[in-house]
């Protein structure tokens, strides 16, 4: 009897140790197959979309352009100073628009405001439309300030106008998906990559480096921590994912009610395009570009080279992203005013400056109905009419949590290892005992025959 049942213990402890190593490989089958792709990317400099008004200006120069735009028909608009800029214009199947200021002079007026005495409060850009520099000033702007600064209008010429704003121009930060950190509230941007790590784009100013983020307000779960950016000048920053990698979806966007926006490239936009920003406070919005190269007094320092729409956002919205037909095109900045009463302008920081400082690569998602490739933005940026431009395909949410997919990760083959290690020994084992047990039996008998 007693032999009979180490028989049947041994027989068990081998079946559980057999099982064991199968169920360990399927852990680590699913595991491995389960590990998302090295993600589709966009480089920050070789597929850079730029329309044909770009084109054009760059082609004809500052002194003979001053800026190009889209109407509300989608036609492309080229702000020209002479008859043969115009013939050269309707040749490239463009709209020419006399203008009496070159770019050149524009540019020597914003120049001559930055030169001026710093007043917070005050931002200025370049109206392509209207051919003049619009500066404006909100509710904090004193009224001696605004003063000196009109004086300083006055000398520049009459093509600078301007304007008081009602609210203040504030960094809003308090995105598509929060990210929160002891610095406040922001919203994630884009993810981008290195080759080798994952990082979020979003605001610089939501947090010096070091900065510690989350996914929830009790901080449990650890996005990752601020490790590079430039605020103010510009206002990028990037935030490295705890643990390397953005996890699947890292190339859609939120945008609310369980549902995103696939990114598929990235570019520059033009002033009249329609656009969209997604923010964690006040969701999804949408606009129209009105200034580029736009220069933003706030508080804490002047920041330069932005995207002026009159899109609106809240604080919280700061680093959310902004986009057009799924190009990536800015993350949110500042600005004014509000998305329940008051409207406002908001400013983004341009996706494309921030890709090639950082030297780092935007993560795109395959379009809807491909399967996995580069993606590219389309040549001609901007080039929909804007009541007819849309955020890009859709998505649904769960693919959009690239920001919290990643605290979750099943790539982790640890568990199913530990299951196989441990059969392993359970198989040894068995084997040792039946062994000594055979040789303990031998020995036994041995002598019970020659005793």
């Amino acid at each position: 009897m007693r032999h009979a049942r180490r028989r049947v213990v041994r027989r068990v402890t081998r079946l559980a140790a057999v099982g064991g190593l199968l169920l360990g490989g399927t852990m680590v089958t699913r595991a491995v197959a389960s590990e998302p792709p090295e993600p589709d990317t966009v480089p920050y400099a070789a597929e850079e979309a730029a329309g044909p008004g770009s084109e054009l200006v760059s082609r004809l120069g500052a002194s003979r352009t001053a800026g190009s735009w889209i109407d509300a028909d989608g036609r492309t608009v080229v702000a020209v100073t002479d008859e043969k800029a115009a013939a050269e214009v309707r040749k490239a199947g463009a709209e020419p628009k006399m203008v009496r200021h070159s770019m050149s002079a524009l540019k020597s007026a914003t120049q001559t405001l930055r030169s001026a005495p710093r007043v917070p409060g005050t931002s200025w850009s370049m109206d392509y439309r209207s051919n003049e520099v619009v500066v404006r000033g909100d509710s904090t702007v004193s009224a001696d300030d605004w003063s000196d600064l009109t004086r300083v209008a006055e000398e520049v010429g009459g093509f600078v106008r301007m304007e008081r704003t009602g609210g203040t121009f504030t960094t809003l930060l308090n995105g598509a998906v929060p990210i929160l950190s002891t610095a406040g509230r922001c919203s994630a941007g884009f993810n981008v990559t290195d080759g080798k790590r994952d990082f979020i784009l979003t605001a610089g100013h939501c947090g010096p480096d070091g900065s510690v983020w989350f996914a929830d307000d009790q901080g449990r779960q650890q996005v990752g921590t601020t490790v590079g950016g430039s605020f103010p000048g510009d206002d990028y920053s990037l935030i490295e994912y705890d643990g390397g990698r953005a996890g699947e979806g890292a190339g859609v966007v939120a945008i609310g009610d369980g549902r995103g926006v696939r990114i598929t490239g990235v570019g520059d936009p033009e002033i009249g395009q329609r656009i969209f920003r997604s923010g964690s406070t006040s969701g999804l919005r949408d606009g129209e570009v009105t200034a580029l190269n736009a220069t933003v007094n706030y508080p804490e320092g002047t920041v330069s080279g932005l995207i002026e729409s009159n899109v609106c956002a809240e604080p919280g919205d700061s680093g959310g992203p902004m986009f057009s037909e799924g190009i990536a095109l800015g993350v949110t900045s500042g600005g004014s005013g509000d998305c329940r009463q008051a409207g406002g302008t908001t400013f983004f920081q341009p996706v494309t400056k921030a890709l090639s400082q950082l030297k780092v690569d935007l993560i795109v998602a395959p379009k809807a109905g491909e399967g996995a490739g580069t993606a590219a933005p389309p040549a001609t940026q901007g080039a929909v009419a804007p009541d007819a431009a849309s955020p890009g395909s859709s998505a649904t949410q769960d693919a959009a949590s690239g920001v919290l997919s990643r605290l979750a990760d099943p790539r982790a083959a640890g568990p199913g290892t530990l299951v196989i290690g441990g059969s392993l020994v359970a198989l040894v084992a068995t084997r040792w005992i039946r062994t000594e047990q055979d040789r303990k039996a031998y020995r036994r008998h041995y002598s019970a025959t020659w005793g």
